[in-house]
């Protein structure tokens, strides 16, 4: 193999601030390589933030750094100094960076791989033989690679569980308008004359099972903007809770007709609540009583109230 022909330092760091073209170049022909449906894309994009991370690399590996900063480094906790803040910076904009070119998680870990790869590949061919420095060199520099790709890999994940939040949320909404157009003819066929009685019930249960998928809708609503930082409103009204178990196990009923549904409450239930969340509350356990219960035993929603306090509680049985 011919000599390779670039500067020789023998500390990495040096090596790395005399040779980054030449690393950089190797880095393009993977990415290209790696690129999301083999689109062509430009030097510039493949290259994107690469240089900034490897300066970020070899500021590292020249700064000081004891026993106690490094094991914290490797754990991703203390306070690890601007060099190491660098880094970190730089592999948030890289991954948020792939992420907007279509990136899949494999293709980035790849990239930092691939980074590896060129980097001590090109040092071990220019500075052979190999001393106790350049060991600690090498330590220094995994550590360095390791959390870029830490880092990288948590800024993809949460840009990703964004993305799918935000999808989720439009996706939501737009099932809402040919929702409300099921129900309101679910309704007009319930309340037609020219149906039997047979078909006016299953209307029934039609625009019954369409306002349950609607408040479904509306509870993956308030999930998704709680998880984009919305906070969720509270409206609170005096009401009696006993009509809004009643009307919620109602429905389960024309949802599953053959479940049998049992309320157990003997007396009213007035307080401050917000009937929106109460309903929210007490469909969500039913539904789960039912996905999760003997299908051939009944569902029991249970309140009950000492005056100063409500209790509410669910029961079905089923395997442990």
């Amino acid at each position: 193999m011919e000599p390779l022909a670039l500067p020789a330092p023998t500390r990495l760091a040096d090596f790395i601030l005399a040779n980054v073209e030449s690393i950089l170049t190797e880095w393009e022909t993977f990415a290209r390589s790696v690129w999301p449906a083999g689109e062509e894309s430009s030097h510039r994009l493949l290259r994107n933030h690469s240089e900034q991370m490897l300066l970020a690399v070899a500021r590292d590996m020249r700064s000081s750094q004891t026993d106690s900063q490094q094991r914290d480094k490797s754990k991703g906790q203390g306070d690890r100094g601007a060099s190491s803040d660098e880094i970190d910076s730089a592999s948030d904009t890289h991954a948020n960076s792939r992420v907007a070119s279509g990136f899949d998680l494999q293709a980035l870990v790849a990239e930092y791989r691939a980074l590896r790869a060129s980097v001590i590949h090109l040092w071990i061919r220019s500075v052979p033989e190999q001393g106790p420095d350049q060991i600690e060199d090498m330590i220094r520099f995994n550590e360095a690679i390791d959390q870029l790709l830490a880092k990288s890999a948590l800024t993809y994940a949460q840009r990703m569980d964004q993305s799918r939040e935000i999808f989720l949320g439009i996706l939501c909404h737009d099932l809402r308008n040919p929702l409300q157009a099921v129900t309101m003819v679910a309704n007009l066929l319930a309340e037609s004359d020219g149906l039997d009685a047979r078909s006016r019930t299953l209307a029934s249960q039609m625009a019954s099972s369409a306002t349950a998928m609607n408040r479904m809708i509306s509870d993956l609503l308030d999930f998704t903007g709680t998880r984009l930082g919305v906070r969720m409103t509270i409206t609170r009204s005096s009401i009696d809770l006993e009509p809004i178990c009643r009307e919620v196990l109602h429905e389960m009923e024309a949802i599953h007709p053959e479940r049998t549904f049992v309320l157990e409450c003997r007396a009213r239930l007035p307080g401050e609540w917000d009937a929106v969340r109460m309903r929210q509350m007490i469909s969500n356990l039913v539904r789960n009583a039912v996905q999760h219960g003997s299908p051939d035993t009944p569902v029991r929603l249970s309140v009950s109230t000492d005056g100063a306090e409500i209790t509410l509680s669910v029961h079905n049985q089923g395997p442990c």
